[in-house]
């Protein structure tokens, strides 16, 4: 497959839906980074970056585990270069580790807004930036590079801000740097792209965040997983700049049965809050 002995380093991957991306890529033979800072299982949340990397391994893939502050130049920065001395090369990106607080203004506090701005819009700006020299190389070698970033299209709405303005401002801020770096980025053959779900994806976060722990009106994360597979083997000379939505994608390429995906088969689903419903029939 096109993913063989391609190295793919994913942010926020020791679960979720960063963890599922690695698991898909690393069943074709790829070399998966783990960057994340679980070292030490969570109370609530299963998986660390060990787990995980030996997961990808399973899969099929060569694995690292590289504990990871998105916030931390420094710490970035030797990630990168046990990738490098690991595996000689970094071929794709994946920005997927985020903060989440649907909170208010009222409710926000500035410890948590900056955390946000900071692992969100900050960490995929400065990850990306980091790795752009192994994704110019990636391009010289003729290695299709791709930027992903797990975020939603631009859509400057406010019903998308409000109730929720400093994590939109946070979650935009990773699309904006799809939408300049793409441009810029061009002229190195590196694409730069975005993926959201259409649907509310059911993970350990969602599962915590929305405390009834069902899954009712949601998919699981295989979904963002193999329309991530689909977008990172387009040609990245000529796929780039796009706000993708993992169903669109995956009906592009012929899928239009997506039971397999939802976490209770034939229930209505329930839109991702930065999706505007009316558009799709799935909700109507």
């Amino acid at each position: 497959s096109s993913f063989r002995g391609k190295t793919v380093m994913i942010t926020g991957a020791s679960r979720g839906i960063g963890k599922s991306i690695g698991l898909k890529l690393a069943k074709d033979g790829a070399n998966i980074v783990v960057a994340a800072k679980t070292v030490t299982p969570h109370p609530k949340l299963p998986g660390t970056i060990y787990t995980a990397a030996e997961e990808m391994e399973k899969a099929g893939g060569k694995a690292l585990a590289c504990v990871v502050d998105v916030r931390d130049e420094a710490s970035i920065q030797k990630c990168i270069d046990e990738t490098i001395a690991k595996f000689g090369g970094i071929d794709i990106l994946i920005n997927n580790a985020s903060a989440i607080s649907l909170t208010n203004t009222d409710d926000t506090n500035m410890k948590r807004f900056d955390l946000m701005h900071s692992i969100n819009a900050r960490g995929t700006y400065l990850f990306t930036k980091l790795c752009l020299p192994h994704l110019r190389e990636s391009a010289s070698r003729g290695r299709n590079p791709h930027v992903l970033n797990i975020s939603p299209p631009l859509a400057m709405e406010p019903q998308y801000f409000a109730g929720s303005v400093a994590y939109t401002m946070a979650k935009v801020g990773m699309s904006l740097c799809v939408l300049g770096m793409a441009d810029e980025f061009k002229q190195d053959g590196i694409a730069v792209n975005a993926l959201w779900p259409l649907t509310v994806i059911w993970t350990a976060a969602a599962d915590m965040l929305f405390k009834d722990g069902k899954g009712d009106g949601s998919r699981h994360p295989e979904i963002m997983a193999d329309a991530a597979h689909v977008v990172l083997s387009k040609s990245s000379a000529s796929y780039t700049g796009k706000f993708a939505i993992d169903e669109e994608v995956l009906r592009a390429e012929g899928v239009d049965n997506f039971d397999k995906y939802d976490v209770h088969p034939g229930e209505f689903l329930i839109p991702d809050f930065m999706i505007d419903s009316t558009k799709y029939a799935v909700f109507n």
